[in-house]
């Protein structure tokens, strides 16, 4: 990373999204560099199993898929750069990003791909079984959980999404949330409280993540009469939100009212001519890997095309 020199193609994160867009700046002879930020690899690294990424029959560790679309990148002439990303002028090409260690790249596009981190509730017991009961992503891992009894926490929108979808695989979903009532739209309340396998638990925060090896019950409070319950349940979803990494280009680039960047419909162009956006930081719908790559592919691409015509 040199002071002096000015790169085709930067791409921060290293997810789903950063690396194919990685790959394909690479083969396009863009000779792309790629910056990791504090988690290399991305949410994938944090996640045991994925069995829904196609080409992998028998299923993938998400370490081991990271670790395999990185070393693709790397064949390919990819550069990788660690260090944080302490911030971003974007206001004229080439864009330039400053390191916290002071140091600075210079390029004449730049994909953005730094994802979004799933809101936990901060409880220590919750790391602990990260993987080994504790998730964020019922699509992802909601298949490991036939005929169980699970948690889910929270009352919005996703919540519901989450434990309608569970019901599929489990023996019984019960939603615990910190009020009386949901926040999530009409349509989705309806569908939850139809369901026979969803019961609720009001007025409640979880105090306590239980089990040995894996997740085997749950500690409960009222948090009107400080009431604290326990539970048996083999899994607990946490379906609070998710918060896009986008803080860094605040005031820059335009973003929906949750922060997720803006892209033109069909495109991975943000309202900067040259920054694209790829992955998670703008797609608060699919939040899939697969989708994170197909996204990361396009980026690329739009960068070629935008350098072609620049």
């Amino acid at each position: 990373m040199s002071q002096n020199s000015v790169e085709n193609v930067a791409i921060i994160g290293t997810g789903p999204a950063g690396l194919t867009a990685a790959i394909y700046a690479a083969r396009a002879n863009l000779n792309p560099v790629c910056v990791e930020g504090e988690q290399p690899g991305g949410q994938l690294t944090i996640t045991s199993d994925v069995e829904n990424f196609p080409g992998f029959e028998d299923g993938v560790m998400g370490p081991e898929l990271m670790n395999k679309f990185r070393k693709q990148a790397e064949r390919f002439g990819t550069r990788f750069v660690h260090g944080n990303v302490k911030s971003a002028d974007l206001s004229r090409r080439p864009f330039t990003l400053e390191f916290a260690d002071g140091s600075k790249l210079q390029t004449q596009t730049l994909v953005i791909a730094t994802g979004a981190s799933a809101k936990w509730l901060g409880i220590p017991t919750e790391k602990k079984f990260m993987g080994k009961g504790v998730s964020s992503c019922a699509t992802c891992d909601g298949f490991f959980f036939r005929n169980m009894d699970i948690a889910v926490v929270g009352g919005g929108d996703t919540a519901m999404e989450e434990a309608t979808f569970l019901t599929r695989f489990a023996k019984s979903v019960l939603v615990i949330h910190r009020r009386e009532s949901l926040r999530a739209s009409k349509i989705m309340q309806d569908k939850a409280f139809a369901n026979p396998k969803i019961k609720f638990v009001w007025n409640s925060a979880i105090e306590e993540i239980v089990g040995t090896e894996a997740v085997s019950g749950i500690k409960i409070r009222n948090l009107v009469t400080n009431e604290l319950q326990d539970v048996a349940v083999q899994g607990v979803f946490v379906a609070i939100g998710h918060q896009p990494n986008t803080k860094l280009f605040s005031g820059q680039l335009d973003t929906d009212e949750a922060g997720y960047l803006k892209v033109v419909p069909g495109t991975t162009r943000t309202n900067i001519p040259g920054v694209f956006a790829a992955g998670d930081v703008a797609d608060h719908v699919y939040r899939q890997a697969v989708t994170a790559a197909g996204t990361g592919c396009m980026a690329a691409i739009d960068a070629e095309r935008f350098l072609e015509g620049h």
